[in-house]
């Protein structure tokens, strides 16, 4: 976890001194510098500075009323170690722990770019989606695992979580139709292979029939399927806004989402009937368990830290507006 942010700011000259003077006058925010009309685009004074990760939405929200995002600039990295007394004494002067606190700027900007689309993560549905009817095939439980850590569409959903959380309708359309229409064309595609491995008699219906030990429960949903898809998508969107991206391969490999449409898409280009509407239903509970999970999990996120913040208030700790 990355205790402090780091904030690069082109400010308009008519605000530099009162940007200036407001970061340094709060105890969570260290290492500010200031570039007197060093920007050119946008023009305006370049400012960075050093804020604890549990001060960086307070101190967004307060850049965003001053018009910094429209008219002037704001950028936030991480910063790997800051080992320094300044920062140490910046982090004591913010309540809460650095896991606790979300950066909903970031995380929206995160959503955005995960909605946004490409044919990187359409290729990786789709390799995904055919390393997973091989699994089916071969009954191989690592390549089904393969085929979850493949498989990129857990962004995806977090950014659907976020949409329906916060209520922006078109970061929500997005992501769904971005979800559909990467599932259907990595459906179409391992199906159109599966035709043709069947017209050279590489593969049969009997490979997707016969008893499956180790792949069988992918096309046989249960309680614990919703169960799991339920504590994956909590751990995934705690994941994401707690900046623990690592866990999110424990995430990858406990859903099955991928390796249901691979087994879904093999039922129907060699058709086995009675397989397509359980691999079809596995892959429907995984996606609706993980959002519905991910909501809460934002929903819980914001009223606890809120909930702690305002006791602190109470107590005389220092929380900026």
């Amino acid at each position: 976890m990355w205790p402090v942010m780091h904030l690069r700011l082109i400010v308009p000259s008519d605000r530099s001194e009162r940007v200036l003077n407001t970061l340094v006058a709060d105890p969570r925010v260290t290492s500010i510098v200031r570039f007197p009309g060093a920007a050119r685009r946008p023009e305006g004074d370049v400012v960075e500075c050093d804020v604890t990760r549990e001060a960086t939405s307070d101190i967004l929200t307060w850049l965003k009323a001053q018009g910094l995002y429209d008219e002037g600039s704001v950028a936030l990295a991480s910063v790997d170690a800051a080992p320094s007394r300044n920062a140490q004494a910046a982090e004591k002067a913010a309540p809460g722990a650095p896991d606790d606190a979300v950066i909903w700027d970031a995380v929206v900007d995160q959503a955005y770019n995960e909605a946004g689309g490409s044919w990187v993560y359409y290729a990786f549905l789709t390799l995904a989606t055919m390393i997973a009817s091989v699994a089916v095939i071969t009954d191989s439980a690592i390549l089904v695992v393969g085929a979850m850590v493949v498989g990129p569409e857990f962004g995806v959903v977090a950014a659907l979580a976020v949409g329906i959380f916060l209520r922006k309708g078109g970061l929500t359309q997005r992501s769904l139709s971005l979800l559909v229409k990467g599932f259907v064309l990595a459906i179409a595609l391992t199906a159109l292979t599966a035709l043709l491995a069947r017209a050279v008699g590489w593969v049969d219906v009997s490979d997707v029939t016969a008893a499956r030990p180790l792949t069988g429960f992918i096309w046989r949903p249960d309680r614990w399927s919703a169960v799991v898809a339920v504590l994956a998508g909590c751990a995934g969107v705690l994941s994401q806004t707690a900046g623990r991206g690592n866990a999110l391969v424990g995430v990858f490999i406990s859903v099955t989402t991928v390796p249901a449409a691979g087994d879904l898409a093999l039922s129907v280009a060699l058709w086995a009937p009675h397989q397509i509407g359980g691999s079809a239903t596995q892959l429907g509970i995984n996606l609706a368990g993980m959002t519905a999970a991910g909501v809460v999990t934002l929903m819980l996120q914001r009223l606890i830290w809120r909930s702690y913040l305002k006791v602190k208030r109470r107590t005389g700790a220092r929380v900026e507006a």
